[in-house]
């Protein structure tokens, strides 16, 4: 599962050079010392990823302590198919019942900070500006936690947003080099490519609650309930 994290991110990247390209367009990276400019990247991409991976251990935190009430697998069911369903539900009605409408003031407040600190231009600034990034709201931002929220633990959780994270880097990295490289026509039929990749996770995510004793893929148990029962019965 944690495979998926990685592919959601690279494939996701096409969506997020759309969402978050401005934002990193205009990012004062040093356009004459490459290695300079490397390091400049660099900080902005660990923000970014620190600030996905701190979200992951709340989320897989959450995700443990559910496997703990052994309803892990039922999560993982629910997970995936809250995954389709968002897939299916059409656009227009999606906006219209959007819960990242009432964190548009919270956002507001992100851009304002963002742009205090695009203003600054100093060695903190790319850190400062991935880390704020990582909190904009985003679809695939969603999906991904959703996979850390079906972990069995803080650790996998973090893990899981930061390969997601990690993902991201390389499309990211080349836009801001080298600008809008990328055809429409080549960005429309990349984007097509992600709902179908959203809907194949989540069935894997529901394959993976039924419990259908397959190794790595579909346990038939979870393996802390069990722990905790026997400890249980130690005492």
């Amino acid at each position: 599962m944690l495979l998926s994290a990685l592919i959601f991110g690279l494939l996701g990247s096409f969506h997020c050079v759309g969402m978050c390209g401005p934002i990193a367009f205009l990012l004062p990276v040093d356009r004459k010392d490459p290695l300079k400019r490397a390091f400049q990247l660099s900080s902005y991409h660990l923000g970014r990823i620190l600030m996905y991976s701190f979200l992951g251990v709340i989320f897989g935190f959450v995700g443990r302590s559910l496997n703990l009430f052994g309803i892990q697998q039922q999560l993982s069911i629910g997970i995936g198919v809250l995954m389709i369903i968002t897939i299916l539900i059409p656009t227009k009605l999606f906006n219209r019942y959007n819960f990242s409408k009432p964190i548009y003031k919270l956002v507001g407040k992100l851009k304002s900070a963002m742009g205090t600190q695009l203003k600054k231009k100093d060695p903190g600034t790319f850190f400062t500006m991935g880390y704020l990034n990582g909190l904009l709201p985003c679809g695939l931002v969603y999906m991904a936690i959703f996979g850390a929220l079906a972990s069995s633990s803080p650790w996998e959780g973090g893990l899981y947003m930061a390969l997601f994270g990690l993902g991201t880097v390389p499309l990211m990295t080349t836009a801001i080099y080298l600008g809008n490289f990328l055809t429409s026509n080549v960005k429309q039929r990349i984007v097509k490519m992600i709902p179908v990749f959203v809907v194949i996770v989540g069935a894997l995510f529901i394959v993976r609650g039924l419990g259908l004793d397959i190794p790595y893929l579909s346990p038939s148990k979870m393996v802390a309930v069990e722990q905790v029962s026997g400890n249980y019965n130690c005492h």
